[in-house]
């Protein structure tokens, strides 16, 4: 079930160190978007990725491709 209204949620690989971004994947079937905003500031504003360009992301960052910190 979808909603036009984001359902936030931060990661549970986030230690909650203040550095987190709250994605909200359930827009994907009706808008084709995965909304993501900074969890210090929820009134500010939201950047709609493109779900396709989310996924590339998140599979790059699964095998490495940006590095470590």
């Amino acid at each position: 079930m979808t909603t036009d209204n984001p359902q936030w949620f931060t990661s549970s690989y986030s230690s909650n160190g203040g550095q987190c971004v709250q994605v909200a994947t359930n827009l994907i079937a009706t808008r084709g978007v995965v909304p993501v905003r900074d969890s210090k500031n929820p009134a500010g504003p939201i950047l709609d990725i493109p779900a396709d360009s989310f996924s590339s992301f998140v599979a790059s960052v699964k095998t490495g491709q940006f590095g470590t910190m």
